[in-house]
C-alpha cells in the first residue's frame, strides 16, 4: 500500500476509533454552555416540612446541590395548595412558601439569588448562582383580590399558574370543565378573571396555562398581548389527558410567542401509565385503604401510598425516549422556538427512565442530539425559550 494512502487510511482509522467517546462527551458540553431553565419544581413542599434543602439529600429528586450537579441556571419554585385552602387560608399558604424560599436562599451562601427581573437574572448568571423565580400554581391564591395579585407580584412572582385543578371563581380548570361541564355556573374567564390577565400583563407577570380548561386556554389568547408560559403540560395527541395540549393549542402557543414546558410525569408522557398504576392499587387494596383511612390530609395519604408502592411503580416506567418524543412533537408542529422544559421534579412519584432526578437532566441533550437538533436548537430547548419569555414579559 502507498504510503499516502497508509496515511490516510491510519487518519480515517483514528477518527472512527475516537469518535465514538468523543460523542458521548459532547452532550455534556452542550447542556453545560446552555442556559437550563426549569419552570416546575415542587420541591418546597418539602421545605415546608424543615428539611434541609441547602445540602445534598436523598429524598425526592432535587436540593440545591443536586441542582447544581443537573446543570440548572433558572429554577421556577413552585408555590402551591391544594382546594382546601379557602378564602384567607390560601394567600397566607403562599407568603409562607415564599418566606420559605427566602429562607433557603439566605442558607444557600450566596449559591442562589432571588430574580424578579431580567437585569437580575443577568446577574445572577454572570455570577454562577442558581436564578430562583417564584410561580404561583393556582389562581386561588390570590381569593379573588387582585390587590393580593399586586403583592404577591412585589413578592417576586413570576408566573401564575391561572387554576390548579380547582376552579376559581374567575377561570375554570381542566378538571372541572371534563368532569362537570355544563353544569359549571360557566366555562372559561369571566370578566374578572378578563381583568386579571391583563393586570398580569402590565405587572410582568407571566401568565400560564397548564391546568386551565380548554375554555379558559381560549378566552386567554384572546385577551393576552404578551406571550404566555405552559409551565407543566405534554401532548394530548401522545397521551391523552386533559392536563395536556391538542394540537390546536400548540399551534396557538406558537402564534402567540409563548412556550410549552414539557412536564416529565410518567402519566402525562404515557398513556399506559395510569392504567397500570391502577392496576397495581388494586392489587395493594388493603394497604392503600389502611393509608387512607389513617391519614386526614388527602393529598398526604397520596403521597404515602405512592412512597410505599415506589418500587412496583419501578418495573412501569416509561423510557426517556417518550419524554423526547413529546418534546419533538411541539418542536416539529411549533417550531423549536416554543418548547422548553417543566420536569414536575418533587411533585410525581414517577419519572421516565434515565431521569431519576434533577442530575439526569443532561440526559435529554444527549437524546436530542441524537436526533439531529443542533448544538444552538438544544440549549433553546434546555432554557433559551424560556428566558425569552421571560424577557417579553416585563412589566409595562
Amino acid at each position: 500500500m502507498p504510503k499516502r494512502i497508509l496515511t490516510l487510511f491510519s487518519a480515517l482509522l483514528l477518527i472512527l476509533i475516537t469518535a465514538a467517546p468523543l460523542s458521548a462527551q459532547m452532550y455534556r458540553t452542550v447542556h453545560e454552555r446552555a442556559v437550563v431553565a426549569d419552570t416546575h419544581n415542587d420541591v418546597l413542599l418539602r421545605a415546608m416540612t424543615g428539611e434541609d434543602l441547602s445540602v445534598a439529600t436523598t429524598n425526592g429528586h432535587s436540593d440545591l446541590v443536586r441542582l447544581k450537579q443537573g446543570g440548572v441556571d433558572v429554577q421556577f419554585f413552585s408555590v402551591w395548595c391544594g382546594d382546601e385552602y379557602g378564602h384567607g387560608r390560601a394567600y397566607r399558604r403562599a407568603n409562607a412558601m415564599i418566606d420559605t424560599l427566602g429562607a433557603l436562599i439566605a442558607r444557600s451562601g450566596g449559591r442562589a439569588h432571588l430574580v424578579r427581573n431580567a437585569r437580575e437574572l443577568d446577574g445572577a448568571l454572570a455570577k454562577g448562582r442558581l436564578a430562583a423565580l417564584i410561580g404561583v400554581e393556582g389562581g386561588h391564591m390570590i381569593e379573588d383580590d387582585p390587590s393580593k395579585l399586586d403583592s404577591l407580584a412585589a413578592r417576586g412572582m413570576r408566573y401564575l399558574t391561572l387554576t390548579w385543578n380547582n376552579s376559581t371563581t374567575w377561570a375554570t380548570s381542566a378538571a372541572d370543565e371534563e368532569e362537570k361541564g355544563d353544569s359549571l355556573p360557566f366555562q372559561g374567564l369571566t370578566d374578572l378573571g378578563r381583568e386579571i390577565v391583563k393586570r398580569m400583563n402590565r405587572l410582568g407577570v407571566m401568565v400560564d396555562l397548564s391546568h386551565t380548561g380548554e375554555r379558559t386556554f381560549w378566552d386567554v389568547l384572546a385577551v393576552t398581548t404578551k406571550p404566555v408560559l405552559v409551565s407543566h403540560s405534554s401532548v394530548y395527541s401522545i397521551c391523552p389527558n386533559r392536563r395536556n395540549l391538542k394540537d390546536e393549542q400548540i399551534k396557538a402557543v406558537a402564534k402567540n410567542g409563548g412556550v410549552i414546558c414539557v412536564n416529565f410525569y410518567a402519566g402525562f408522557i404515557d398513556s399506559a401509565y395510569e392504567g397500570r398504576v391502577r392496576e397495581i392499587r388494586r392489587g395493594n387494596r388493603a394497604l392503600v385503604d389502611s393509608v387512607r383511612r389513617s391519614t386526614g390530609d388527602r393529598w398526604r395519604a397520596e403521597t404515602v401510598i405512592d412512597s410505599l408502592l415506589a418500587p412496583a411503580y419501578e418495573s412501569i416506567r416509561p423510557p426517556l425516549s417518550l419524554l423526547i418524543d413529546h418534546i419533538e412533537y411541539i418542536a416539529k408542529m411549533a417550531g423549536v422556538d416554543h418548547v422548553g422544559l417543566g420536569s414536575d421534579f418533587d411533585g410525581i412519584e414517577s419519572l421516565p427512565k434515565e431521569m431519576d432526578d434533577v442530575t439526569f437532566l443532561p440526559n435529554i441533550a444527549r437524546e436530542l442530539l441524537k436526533r439531529g437538533y443542533t448544538d444552538g436548537e438544544v440549549a433553546k430547548i434546555l432554557g433559551g425559550n424560556v428566558v425569552r419569555v421571560f424577557r417579553a414579559n416585563a412589566p409595562i
